[in-house]
């Protein structure tokens, strides 16, 4: 009963730790000062592009589509669905992308389809076998697609003014998500992005990049 009782103890006091640190970071990050191009002098580049229609340029609109579903807080599920498409109340950080471009008119799975079926073998990830309810889902597939024809811009965060709204990252070959309006003092620019956390706009760019390297910085090309 004793050694019960100990492990009871040091489990409650773990989760008073954990639970303590996540109040810390959630009250530190939604406390701290935010800063925008202006603070820098950084022009925002804004698309001659509006896809859609909506009266919104397309950046505006893929940064807008992505703050939408950071603030729907939607839960991280790594699963495979039939038709491609999770339900709108789950998934993961590829989905945080698709349903961003989507806020501007652009279906990323489509595009991303048929780029597969006209070069499959550009796709190490598909392995000569493309399976549409899967493949738009996947970063290392993203990554090829967007290197292939979107517009492939600098991974070095000092070039703090190329890094614009509604830009799309890549880290490694495991997660992407979408460059945000915000910024921290040093101009480096807040991340959206879905990895199951408190909170889906971050200050963690730099973090990120230090333990899971950016390996690609993309922006949509303009019609």
């Amino acid at each position: 009963m004793k050694i019960i009782k100990r492990i009871l103890i040091i489990l409650i006091i773990t989760f008073i730790i954990i639970a303590s640190i996540i109040t810390v970071y959630f009250i530190f990050q939604t406390n701290k000062r935010t800063y925008t191009d202006n603070d820098f002098n950084i022009e925002t580049i804004i698309s001659s592009t509006d896809y859609d229609n909506d009266g919104i340029d397309d950046y505006s609109d893929i940064l807008q589509g992505a703050k939408i579903e950071a603030e729907k807080k939607t839960k991280y599920k790594s699963a495979y669905y039939a038709g491609g498409y999770p339900p709108d109340t789950e998934g993961v950080c590829t989905d945080m992308v698709w349903r961003a471009l989507k806020n501007a008119g652009y279906l990323l799975k489509d595009m991303v389809d048929e780029d597969i079926k006209n070069n499959v073998d550009e796709y190490p990830r598909v392995n000569g076998k493309p399976d549409p309810n899967i493949d738009f889902r996947r970063v290392p597939n993203l990554k090829v697609y967007f290197e292939r024809n979107q517009i492939s811009l600098t991974t070095d965060l000092s070039k703090i003014e190329e890094w614009q709204q509604g830009d799309i990252v890549v880290f490694g070959n495991s997660h992407i998500g979408i460059i945000s309006d915000k910024r921290n003092k040093n101009g480096i620019p807040y991340l959206l992005h879905n990895a199951g956390q408190l909170l889906r706009e971050e200050d963690v760019l730099e973090i990120y990049n230090k333990y899971n390297p950016i390996t690609g910085h993309y922006r949509m090309k303009e019609l």
